[in-house]
């Protein structure tokens, strides 16, 4: 099979955007000054991607220079991120939630000289990491409305950078270095942001990325510049990073959300037809409906619970099963679908979706089973930061709703016949990790595969996911326990908003759980419970707990008896990226949740 396109350097994509796209609108973003969303066509893409090569020329950066950018998602970072790529060098991007710890940890641990920050939260913590740092030399500050710390006499705001490699000699530098990258050239390092230890810089060479946008092009050529997707995980996430190259490569449009919080507002202004995505999106949404439906009237409520069981056997009996629906169901779903469902995706901004993979985490297929049911169309993968993303996903007909998708191509992937390990080899693997031989000696087997540290199985070319390793645990009793799965479970529950499994080494699982307290006052209330208590004081009441016992069993009324919850703490605190009991993924970090909670854990346990 011939590729759509062929397989372009990402150096070469600002010229290709200039080339093959010169009036297309290939890059919108939200305007405060205007509160409109701006177009920028290829030749002004283009233009921009220079401009920071050009800037990068001036400040004499050589091949391999680490670059770091710490900031929400701009135009300004992703076009100065295509200009490190013309010059050679190599990209450091952050999590603009990253900590001065943390920017301190990649920044020494990368060698990074020039850092390029968006807004005040960001400039304040890396300048106070230049203060105490042997090699962040000088920031370069996106946002102009950021005030400058009093004696900063390195920093500079994007404009100036910008002005100073105006020169027709910095552009001819750019235009050389772009002309020699090469697809062995270090692309980025993107430090993990692991559940445990200390994060990791994942290398990911150019051959990396060239090989995944490839690979997807051939798996879903159905992509085209017709298709506008909208762009609000973080930019250094490896998934919407590898999406948006990827994007960029079939000439969609990119819509770039700089404030992830404002998601549902923005939807329906740009009515993206694709989004990357996590499986907490989708969660928030299912929940949502669910609410809207359990609070409709009855006769509201009962044509909607029909509606949603048409649609189910018409999908999945029939349609992903490549089987002809019947007459009488086809009528019935095309109703639904231009009614109902039509109403739901229109309040969402979803009506012109057309393909929205999503992973990261496990979804529920009680989450899956609804989105494809009611026409939301939703595909599930599975990947890794090593993996360039990607490792397999499902097409958009004719997948098992338990699986994780088919192999992409050029991936060798095996089961370890011990472990279950899930283990990979291919060209969008990385290398190895940057500055760090004893990680490497680790992640890799002596024939070359790299450990992902995933449990799972395969039948023919189709991957399941069982668990992550590092986070099964035993129980007194010997009884294994999949943490993952049990707050999968749960957190489809819209009661339960956070929760997170104990049980390694004691006789029962128990579970924290940040509730839903608007929720929890509204079914307390109808229970007797005064809705005016406080959260501390609901969280103590009998009552309280009664009801949630009810929720936790209907959610996990599929488990063994050993993996059932027997006792629980609710909590008045979400856990929080913060006080590092997430991770910039939002995946826990169960070693510092098992310290913070330790007094209301011990509680759990005691005879």
């Amino acid at each position: 099979m011939t590729p759509p396109y062929p397989k372009y350097h990402l150096a070469e994509y600002p010229h290709q955007f200039r080339t093959r796209y010169p009036n297309k609108p290939l890059l919108r973003y939200y305007s405060r000054k205007s509160e409109k969303w701006v177009k920028l066509n290829g030749e002004q893409v283009a233009d921009r991607c220079l401009a920071a090569a050009k800037g990068l020329a001036y400040l004499q950066t050589k091949v391999g220079d680490r670059i770091g950018i710490y900031s929400p998602n701009t135009v300004q970072g992703l076009c100065t991120e295509l200009g490190i790529f013309m010059m050679r060098g190599v990209s450091v991007p952050l999590y603009a939630t990253n900590t001065p710890d943390q920017v301190a940890f990649s920044v020494e641990d990368a060698g990074v000289e020039t850092m390029f920050v968006g807004g005040q939260f960001q400039y304040n913590n890396a300048y106070e990491v230049q203060q105490r740092s042997q090699c962040l030399r000088r920031l370069i500050i996106i946002d102009p409305e950021v005030v400058l710390a009093e004696g900063d006499t390195t920093s500079m705001y994007y404009e100036e950078f910008i002005r100073r490699g105006d020169s027709v000699t910095y552009e001819n530098k750019a235009n050389v270095t772009s002309s020699q990258a090469l697809a062995t050239d270090l692309a980025v390092i993107i430090y993990t942001s692991g559940t445990s230890g200390q994060s990791k810089g994942v290398m990911l060479h150019h051959s990396n990325f060239i090989e995944q946008v490839y690979a997807h092009q051939l798996k879903y050529p159905f992509i085209s510049p017709r298709d506008i997707s909208m762009c609000f995980l973080p930019l250094n996430h490896i998934f919407e990073k590898a999406w948006t190259y990827l994007c960029l490569s079939m000439g969609c449009s990119i819509a770039i959300l700089s404030d992830p919080k404002k998601i549902l507002n923005a939807l329906p202004m740009v009515r993206p037809t694709m989004m990357s995505n996590v499986p907490r999106f989708w969660e928030k949404v299912y929940i949502g409906v669910q609410d809207k439906i359990d609070q409709a009237p009855a006769p509201i409520r009962g044509i909607m619970r029909h509606a949603i069981r048409v649609g189910d056997r018409y999908f999945f009996d029939y349609v992903n099963e490549g089987k002809r629906p019947p007459l009488l169901l086809s009528f019935a779903y095309k109703v639904y679908d231009h009614t109902l469902f039509a109403k739901v995706k229109k309040t969402l901004g979803l009506q012109r979706g057309r393909f929205f993979p999503t992973a990261g985490a496990a979804i529920s297929p009680e989450i899956y089973r609804f989105l494809r049911s009611i026409n939301v169309p939703m595909i599930v993968g599975y990947g890794l930061s090593e993996t360039t993303a990607t490792v397999s996903s499902c097409p958009l007909v004719g997948f098992d709703l338990q699986s994780i998708g088919t192999i992409m191509p050029a991936l060798s992937v095996r089961i370890d016949p011990e472990t279950s390990e899930i283990q990979l080899k291919g060209p969008t693997v990385t290398t190895g990790y940057y500055n760090n031989p004893q990680a490497n000696a680790e992640a890799f087997t002596a024939d070359g595969y790299f450990r992902t540290g995933d449990a799972g199985r395969m039948q023919g070319d189709v991957l399941y996911f069982t668990e992550r390793i590092k986070d099964l645990f035993k129980t007194a009793n010997g009884k294994y326990i999949a943490p993952q799965m049990l707050e999968g479970l749960l957190t489809v529950d819209p009661i339960i908003e956070q929760v997170a499994i104990i049980g390694d080494g004691y006789k029962f699982v128990s579970a924290l759980i940040y509730p839903n307290w608007e929720v929890v006052r509204r079914e307390a209330k109808q229970r007797g419970v005064n809705a005016e208590l406080s959260e501390a004081e609901l969280a103590q009441s009998h009552e309280v707990h009664r009801l949630v016992t009810t929720h936790i069993e209907q959610a996990l009324c599929g488990v063994a008896q050993y993996e059932k919850v027997k006792r629980f703490v609710l909590l008045t605190e979400p856990f929080s990226i913060e006080k590092g009991e997430l991770t910039t993924t939002l995946k826990i970090r169960r070693k510092v949740v098992n310290e913070h909670y330790a007094t209301e854990i011990a509680e759990m346990y005691k005879e």
